[in-house]
């Protein structure tokens, strides 16, 4: 595991990497020793291309992420998993209100784990959970911040 600081029109960033995928990605306010245990600084092929795309993507020349996700200790099939892998398919530039991906997940009752699936995301932006807000439009919640998920939403926009 390895892990380096990526300096993004919306802060600082921490990506980390396994051999076989991202593993994790942090925003500046987060507690970057807790994101980093048993990694150690430096890069290799998975880092290099998620920091190539981030680039093309801050640029607006990017809509699709390619790099290899791992999900970390995760269990994907359950409801926390499932949402998680459900941002993937999110259109750039199109959102889904956390009532909508309860429904679609056929648990209508869950609007509030489907927040708590976000808010935990441990791959924002290349699981797009900035895409996902309140049924009355508002942002919601973002572990980076609003102001980072309206940046978002915005460059998404244009």
């Amino acid at each position: 595991m390895v892990h380096l600081r990526y300096d993004s029109p919306i802060g600082e960033l921490l990506l980390v990497a396994s051999d076989h995928g991202l593993t994790y990605v942090a925003f500046s306010d987060e507690n970057y020793a807790a994101c980093t245990v048993g990694s150690t600084p430096g890069t290799n092929a998975i880092l290099e291309q998620a920091v190539s795309e981030l680039k093309e993507y801050f640029a607006g020349q990017r809509k699709v992420f390619t790099t290899p996700l791992e999900w970390p200790n995760q269990n994907l099939l359950s409801f926390r998993g499932k949402v998680q892998e459900f941002l993937l398919s999110i259109p750039y530039g199109e959102s889904k209100t956390y009532k909508q991906i309860a429904v679609e997940l056929d648990n209508t009752g869950a609007v509030r784990a489907v927040g708590s699936a976000c808010a935990t995301n441990p791959l924002p932006i290349f699981a797009p959970c900035h895409r996902v807000l309140r049924s009355d439009g508002a942002l919601g919640g973002y572990r980076g911040g609003l102001e980072a998920k309206q940046w978002l939403l915005n460059l998404e926009q244009r």
